[in-house]
């Protein structure tokens, strides 16, 4: 689930916006899918860096350099990750100091 550039702008991927026609689905499911799909590809990173370095270090197939892309893939991901789970616990935390 990466976003795409196109002319400066950036563009949700097609799997993260509402359909209008057709299928109708409500924001906590389409927010709760995106998360999970985004915690998917979070996890499908870490484990192809641990597979590459699996793999360098008993001398299979691969190179060092693809095993450090693989690991700033990773690193990068989870840094992000990391940035909208702060976000969100942010938002929360300030819902929950209004006053009702």
């Amino acid at each position: 689930m990466k976003p795409t550039a196109v002319q400066g702008e950036w563009i949700a991927p097609a799997s993260t916006t509402r359909k209008i026609a057709g299928e109708q689905a409500t924001s906590k499911e389409s927010f709760g899918k995106a998360l999970t799909d985004a915690l998917k590809d979070v996890n499908r990173l870490q484990v192809e860096a641990d597979q590459a370095i699996r793999s360098l270090e008993v001398g299979k197939t691969g190179s060092l350099h693809e095993a450090m892309i693989a690991l700033e893939k990773a690193d990068i991901s989870f840094r992000a990750m990391m940035q909208v789970r702060n976000k969100i616990l942010d938002a929360y935390q300030e819902i929950m100091r209004m006053q009702v």
